[in-house]
């Protein structure tokens, strides 16, 4: 069971191949936090310079966090659940992805 990453509604629901997570509104500046516990396995960037944060989970799940700003963690930091890993940007939303390995499953059906 995971926790949602940012308060606020789901304004986009998963559709595999289409959008691998959900989009969550969000405030610029409101705290993004750790679904659960477990490692940051990478932060990066996309095209256009967005960061992204995957922390890896027991049981081979991953969790993925878009559309941040001013992060608060770093690559092979442990989190735990709830804990802050930054703010949410400008764009208006986060983007958040669960993947059982590399396969990307419906972020709903693990939320609390």
């Amino acid at each position: 069971q995971f926790r949602m990453p940012v308060q606020g509604s789901i304004i986009r629901v998963y559709e595999k191949g289409r959008n691998d997570g959900i989009d969550i509104a969000a405030t610029s500046g409101t705290a993004v936090n750790a679904a659960a516990g477990g490692t940051v396995a990478a932060v990066t960037r996309d095209t256009s310079g967005t960061p992204i944060v995957v922390v890896r989970h027991d049981g081979n799940l991953m969790t993925v966090y878009t559309g941040m700003d001013g992060l608060n963690v770093a690559k092979g930091d442990q989190v735990s659940a709830g804990q802050s890993l930054g703010k949410a940007g400008n764009g208006g939303f986060v983007h958040f992805e669960v993947r059982q390995g590399f396969d990307s499953v419906d972020p709903e059906r693990y939320l609390q």
